[in-house]
């Protein structure tokens, strides 16, 4: 490069003076990651989000031993790689990672979730690209303003799962496809492609985002001279979404059967009607739409309704192209037999850049013979749009920077129930939390602090009800209520399991039907009767609560009546058999 070009260029770095639309990007990026990161420590040591304790951290840890095999396909490995790589830089490699994990894994769970908010981050700076492409800077900031303030993506943020990361493909794949539509270029059908790609190693079902690109390219398709540009692109788009997914979980492809079997294993819990004792929705479809009116909110929801009608008499090419992926998801991921708030979350960018459309363009139209009122018109429909969401996310990072009740029940038992006492903890925490993290016990096989009934193990099958030899059937945490009857309470009394811990998370499923689980329902009655209430850790606000039992607000703490996380804890102290000889210490 010839030296006086150098030199200009140079001098244009040098005289480079942010524009105000980069300064609030700038400005809102640093929110969003301090909003994701406020609370990240919450409940650490202990990881009770099950799928966050048995998925990606410990398998991105395994890989250190299985040469890159997570060995693990239930979820594609996509964050899990990165977990790799970052844990591998963080603590210095196998060794290191392994000992933080063994004696501090709050580090661990820590970094992992910090990477999930970084990469959330990352795709609210991509949707704002995408936005500034298929319709100007300010649609794509009030788009990614929105995305950064929803309550669902700033909750999932604190949690080292694949749902928020998820968001940097799938707004790589909007950029790129916003520059098919606009441009068409051979480049854009790469990022397009690319970001599918990934998406799907990310999150199975972030894969929709292939219905915006299929949009855009049928647009350039039909267009004057655009049949065979479009043609060669949609084919490039597509390699280059073979290579995105492959490149980033490669043992798809090298262990194909049991990459095969995860994925038929994830198709299966989506819509296993068995375990979803407590969910008393039975319309998907619906419970998505009401997903929409707080993981978003309520005005967000309408204007985006309203901002693809809207863009059917502006321009109906975007309607396809944003339009069509949020109805088809829903109809779909509605057709299970379960659903949970945070699988609505990847099309979430689509929904985000209909709204804002919608909301500039009204506050545009009522100005239009007043433009002094466009000012306060702009400043109120944003306060529209993201002000449930605001409200509600700052009100989780309060909630989640408190203590888990989970973590105040086990101060309580420790300083209250003997080690080696015989315990009955319902599974609402992992196994871990018996244990002093880095000080097992020397003299217990598992070395737990107390002797825990075995709550995983029935005697008999927890869905038909018959027999089971020894050493009986395994329950997970979805099937527990089904195992319970009130004659455990006197075995407990008659063995010496003297102090039984109760969670609101399982207790609340049988109470929200009562027919289904009976024995459960008289189960808890007999506890209440047969024992006394040593202890209480409420999740609630004094004079609030209790929050009845969902499958999301039960765990996200979304409801106001929130002051800590946690289910609410209950510790009874048994009086009969046994017990009755080992009083309260």
């Amino acid at each position: 490069m010839p030296r006086a070009v150098l030199t200009e260029r140079l001098r244009a770095v040098r005289s480079y003076r942010p524009g105000g639309y980069a300064i609030a990007l700038g400005a809102l990026l640093v929110f969003a990651f301090l909003l994701r990161i406020w609370g990240a420590r919450s409940g650490l040591p202990y990881a009770f989000n099950a799928d966050e304790n048995a998925h990606f951290v410990p398998h991105a840890i395994g890989m250190f031993t299985n040469n890159w095999n997570p060995e693990y396909y239930v979820n594609p490995a996509a964050y899990t790689n990165v977990l790799h790589i970052v844990f591998g830089v963080w603590f210095g490699g196998r060794k290191g990672v392994s000992d933080a994990f063994a004696a501090h894994p709050s580090e661990v769970f820590a970094v992992a979730r910090v990477t999930a908010a970084v990469l959330g981050t990352m795709g609210i700076w991509l949707l704002y690209l995408a936005g500034a492409r298929l319709f100007d800077r300010r649609t794509g900031l009030l788009a990614a303003a929105l995305l950064a303030v929803s309550f669902l993506p700033v909750f999932y943020a604190h949690l080292a799962l694949n749902d928020v990361p998820t968001f940097a493909p799938i707004g790589l794949s909007l950029w790129g496809t916003a520059g098919i539509l606009r441009e068409g270029r051979m480049r854009d059908y790469v990022i397009a492609g690319l970001g599918v790609g990934i998406a799907a190693a990310t999150k199975y079902t972030g894969g929709i985002v292939l219905l915006p690109l299929l949009a855009a390219t049928g647009a350039q398709f039909f267009a004057p001279g655009g049949h065979k540009p479009a043609t060669r692109g949609l084919i490039v788009a597509g390699l280059v979404a073979l290579a995105g997914f492959v490149g980033t979980n490669p043992f798809a492809l090298i262990d194909f059967h049991a990459f095969r079997e995860g994925l038929s294993h994830q198709t299966q819990a989506a819509d296993d009607a068995i375990g979803k004792l407590g969910l008393t929705q039975d319309n998907g479809v619906a419970y998505y739409l009401w997903t929409f009116t707080w993981g978003m909110g309520w005005v967000p929801l309408i204007a985006a309704i309203a901002g693809a009608v809207l863009l059917l008499r502006d321009e109906r090419r975007l309607t396809a192209v944003l339009a069509p992926a949020p109805i088809v998801f829903v109809i779909f991921m509605g057709s299970q037999t379960r659903f949970f708030g945070r699988w609505l979350m990847p099309v979430f960018p689509m929904v985000a850049l209909l709204a804002a459309y919608f909301i500039l363009e009204m506050a545009d139209t009522l100005s239009r013979r007043r433009p002094a009122l466009r000012p306060t018109l702009l400043v109120l429909g944003v306060v529209a749009l993201c002000g449930q969401g605001l409200l509600y996310s700052l009100h989780s990072g309060l909630v989640l920077s408190r203590a888990d009740t989970r973590n105040m029940a086990r101060t309580w038992m420790v300083a209250h129930v003997p080690e080696h006492s015989k315990v009955v903890v319902e599974p609402i925490m992992p196994d871990a939390w018996a244990q002093d993290i880095g000080h097992p016990l020397p003299d217990t096989p598992n070395g737990y602090r107390w002797v825990k009934w075995p709550t995983a193990r029935s005697p008999f099958d927890p869905n038909t009800g018959q027999p089971v030899p020894p050493p009986g059937a395994l329950v997970n945490i979805e099937d527990y209520e089904r195992i319970l009857n009130p004659g455990l309470v006197t075995q407990y009394e008659d063995k010496g399991y003297c102090y039984v811990l109760t969670g609101s998370t399982q207790r609340g499923r049988a109470e929200a039907e009562p027919d289904v689980v009976p024995n459960a329902v008289a189960y808890y009655k007999a506890l209440e009767q047969q024992g006394d209430v040593v202890y209480q850790a409420s999740p609630y606000s004094k004079g609030s609560g209790p929050v009845k039992f969902n499958f999301d607000w039960s765990f996200d703490y979304y409801p106001l009546a929130y002051h800590r996380p946690g289910p609410l804890i209950t510790i009874y102290h048994l009086r009969g058999g046994q017990c009755a000889q080992a009083p309260l210490s």
